[in-house]
């Protein structure tokens, strides 16, 4: 019974038996840290105009009631 036990604890999935590590093997072998950066540097770009367009929209006095008010701002952006 105790050899039982000890030959079914012997076994260690590696990489090669384990399809979730080879996965994550997969994945860290693969990792571009650039590609990140270049997709974070691009949401920053576009949450500053986000941020920018904001600002300028709450210093002008917009009639909100006009339609054709709105329509020339929708143009504008």
């Amino acid at each position: 019974c105790g050899s039982l036990i000890s030959s079914q604890f012997s076994f260690i999935p590696t990489a090669s038996t384990n399809p979730k590590a080879a996965l994550k093997s997969k994945i860290v072998a693969e990792f571009r840290p650039q590609s990140l950066i270049d997709e974070l540097l691009l949401y920053k770009r576009s949450e500053d105009q986000i941020e920018l367009k904001e600002k300028q929209l709450s210093t002008m006095r917009v009639d909100v009631c006009s339609t054709e008010t709105l329509k020339c701002l929708k143009g504008k952006s």
